[in-house]
């Protein structure tokens, strides 16, 4: 028996894909390796960061989108690893919503099941096909309010997308997060590389950084796989 480990994450640099909303990812030069090797006869080099929680690949909080739900740092871990599959819906075009039916669809010919407490990733396509593009923000598909109820009441409880929301891009009324804040879950965007893992089981790992009072954390998703 095999692991392989496939990289979830998206690389995260200065002017990477950002809403106009958001704050600007910003990396610079904290000190280098040749004013620390003048001060400490060593040379040490350090960068500082400045991002949204939101902008790379990340996990929401619950407190995002529920005022009296849990921020990220309260967060049970459990949320952000353990079984999870990966379901290909990347034929769906941007304009329509994934249904119920598509999931149940993608599901039935992944040859897998979702179980209690899985994590349930959708590959839509849209990362190979727009990142970095002016449709990336303005044009994905997302889950309608009866999918994601659907997912929610198998007892899945992080959903996961090759997109910036799991939420349609013209959806107003936030069905995906909606669900997310009823059922008290959470949910994972700007995932990519899915198309190395679809239609497969696998151990995911996404744990976010213990930011208090966070409303969200960048994360390092993958996924490990038995073969």
């Amino acid at each position: 028996m095999t692991t392989k480990l496939i990289d979830l994450s998206q690389e995260i640099y200065q002017g990477m894909p950002c809403l106009s909303t958001q704050q600007q990812t910003v990396i610079f030069q904290n000190i280098s390796h040749d004013v620390t090797k003048q001060k400490l006869g060593f040379e040490f080099a350090t960068n500082g960061l400045i991002l949204n929680e939101h902008v790379p690949t990340h996990s929401d909080a619950i407190y995002e989108y529920d005022p009296e739900g849990q921020t990220i740092d309260e967060m049970d871990l459990d949320s952000f690893y353990g079984p999870a599959i990966c379901l290909d819906v990347s034929t769906i075009p941007a304009e329509k919503f994934i249904t119920k039916r598509d999931l149940k669809e993608a599901m039935k010919a992944s040859s897998q099941k979702i179980e209690e407490g899985d994590i349930v990733l959708l590959h839509t396509g849209h990362y190979e096909r727009s990142y970095g593009t002016e449709e990336w923000f303005t044009s994905h598909t997302g889950l309608n309010y009866q999918a994601a109820k659907w997912l929610a009441e198998l007892g899945v409880k992080n959903i996961g997308v090759d997109a910036p929301s799991i939420d349609q891009s013209n959806d107003r009324k936030f069905s995906g997060h909606r669900i997310c804040r009823e059922y008290q879950i959470t949910n994972t965007e700007n995932l990519c590389n899915l198309e190395k893992i679809v239609n497969q089981r696998f151990l995911y790992i996404g744990l976010p950084l213990k930011i208090r009072n966070g409303t969200g954390s960048p994360i390092r998703a993958v996924a490990l796989l038995v073969e």
